[in-house]
């Protein structure tokens, strides 16, 4: 399944010493072909923090990104999975290394449309599938899912964007159309946040998954964006665009579903139609739900898990990749 040479990569990227390394390649049994993807999950390194951390090099390790989304994919697949089941993720399914947290809010969805309600299973489905992926490439080294909120941190967006009045409340779980704002606030970062990791991840293998992941992130947010313009919905999407851009950096990218003249925008892109990138700390900005360098705050009220925890610098130019 895979190779020596796949395994040896692998190891280099995960591990942060050459001391890990030489454990870990005694754990793997490089000198067997048969070691495979599930021998990375069943070294020494898999319940050491250092796994996921910064190589020697000063480099992000691979592990690292991956953990760094798997943070996200927990957040989408809570998100979806309780708006149309009502429930989350298994308890199997939320565990890993660093303190695991509940998530608060989320609710099953009143659906009015058998489209919307597909939609949305669909979507669930595909992010609960996610989080298993990544977790089972990850192994032993995967992080827990954090504390989610959903409760504050949707009614704290909702009003910086000015979707409600500074005293009111948002619920994405109360109707569809409040769950299309809700699933609109997180699918365009999924698809800048695998844009920019894409560049940093060494391993073919795992630049192969993630590129496959930022595909179907990419087709989830341009139905959400195409079914927000069917409901009407341009004013308070294009207010969430513009919040976005406004906690990422100093650069204007974020794109709302319709243009300046009112044309429609379903693919956000540059100028040569490309669809743009955030760096990890610019994502956090986001999801954090502040423009300044922090740790936490916002949809994960304590933090992320894992290397990759702070948010970006206010002014600074590190932005969409």
């Amino acid at each position: 399944m895979f190779d020596n040479r796949f395994i040896r990569h692998a190891i280099d990227r995960s591990a942060e010493n050459a001391l890990d390394r030489r454990r870990f390649f005694a754990a793997a049994g490089v000198a067997g072909a048969s070691a495979g993807i599930a021998a990375l999950g069943s070294s020494v390194l898999t319940t050491d923090r250092a796994s996921a951390s910064p190589a020697e090099d000063g480099a992000v390790s691979d592990a690292a990104i991956l953990n760094f989304a798997l943070n996200l994919e927990y957040l989408e697949a809570e998100f979806y999975l309780r708006a149309v089941f009502g429930t989350g993720l298994t308890a199997s399914m939320t565990t890993g290394i660093d303190p695991q947290g509940p998530v608060v809010g989320g609710s099953k969805v009143p659906f009015k449309t058998a489209a919307i309600r597909g939609i949305a299973t669909e979507i669930a489905n595909d992010e609960r599938a996610h989080v298993a992926f990544l977790r089972s490439a990850l192994g032993g080294a995967a992080v827990s899912r954090p504390k989610i909120d959903f409760t504050n941190a949707f009614t704290a967006a909702a009003r910086a964007a000015g979707v409600v009045g500074p005293t009111g409340t948002f619920n994405p779980f109360a109707s569809e159309e409040a769950f299309l704002l809700g699933a609109y606030v997180f699918e365009d970062v999924g698809v800048t946040a695998y844009k920019g990791a894409a560049p940093l991840i060494t391993n073919k293998t795992y630049l192969s998954a993630a590129a496959g992941i930022l595909a179907v992130e990419a087709y989830h947010a341009g139905i959400i964006r195409s079914k927000l313009f069917d409901k009407g919905l341009q004013v308070p999407a294009n207010k969430i665009s513009d919040a976005r851009d406004s906690l990422d950096g100093p650069t204007d990218d974020d794109q709302g579903i319709t243009t300046s003249t009112g044309a429609v925008n379903f693919v956000p892109t540059d100028a040569n139609s490309l669809a743009y990138g955030r760096t990890a700390e610019r994502v956090l900005n986001i999801v954090f739900l502040n423009p300044n360098q922090i740790d936490k705050g916002g949809f994960f009220p304590e933090g992320v898990n894992g290397a990759i925890v702070a948010s970006g610098n206010p002014g600074s130019a590190t932005g969409p990749a």
